[in-house]
């Protein structure tokens, strides 16, 4: 018995010897600050401008995206033998593709209808598809069934200042 008694306390003591912590001492690093530079102005984003032009018909778009996706802009159809309309893009960036509501006025009267446009190699590319009306607003019956004909590719212009 006295030996169990004495394996017991050697392997005890064994253990706590092993579960000691060991202390490191770090050495302080010395932080200097930099001197203050002087302010940098950082030009804003500001909008990005597409429009597509065919035969005196003329489609352009400009916007922001913000951190979260949200898009911000407006949008103006002028169709050759059409009435001008143009109004305010609201919607979001999925992926490549811009989702929003554009709120546009024309013959007097306002209207909302959801537009897309597909993002691909630095143009937008206007989707088509089914569409319904609800409550007051035309919106794309299925978007997974989209499609974006090239023949609609708004190019990257400079930006008009107003």
């Amino acid at each position: 018995m006295k030996k169990v008694l004495t394996l017991i306390a050697v392997l005890s003591l064994s253990v706590f010897a092993s579960c000691k912590k060991e202390t490191t001492t770090i050495e302080p690093v010395q932080i200097t600050p930099s001197p203050p530079k002087e302010a940098e102005l950082v030009e804003p984003a500001g909008d990005q401008c597409y429009a597509w032009r065919l035969n005196g018909s003329i489609i352009e778009m400009s916007f922001n995206v913000n951190s979260h996706q949200e898009v911000n802009g407006k949008l103006s159809y002028n169709l050759v033998g059409k009435d001008k309309n143009e109004g305010t893009l609201i919607g979001n960036m999925k992926g490549d593709t811009l989702i929003a509501d554009y709120t546009f006025n024309s013959e007097g009267v306002s209207s909302v209808r959801e537009v897309a446009f597909l993002q691909k190699d630095g143009t937008f590319i206007e989707g088509y598809g089914d569409v319904v009306t609800a409550n007051d607003k035309v919106s794309f019956k299925d978007k997974s069934k989209l499609k974006f004909d090239a023949k609609n590719t708004l190019v990257k212009v400079d930006c008009k200042v107003e």
